[in-house]
């Protein structure tokens, strides 16, 4: 996927006020075919999973050690 950029509008005083998306993350998001909140719901988890989806792709997979590791770490930290 590639990368799109989301601009985020301010106002003189620096406050956010608006955002602009681009039209691809737009149509992912909300196609065309919505009928219902439920289906936008959807929709957007969707584009939020898939997003997450092509992000795990580039990260590197521990091996069973370092998972387990990890696993003991953040079990001691509770």
């Amino acid at each position: 996927m590639t990368n799109l950029s989301i601009q985020y509008l301010t106002d003189r005083q620096g406050n956010p006020n608006a955002v602009v998306i681009p039209i691809a993350i737009w149509k992912q998001i909300f196609p065309e075919n919505l009928n219902s909140v439920e289906m936008l719901t959807e929709s957007i988890e969707d584009y939020c999973l898939n997003r997450a989806m092509d992000e795990a792709l580039e990260t590197p997979l521990l091996s069973q050690a370092e998972a387990l590791k990890f696993l003991e770490e953040d079990s001691d930290e509770n």
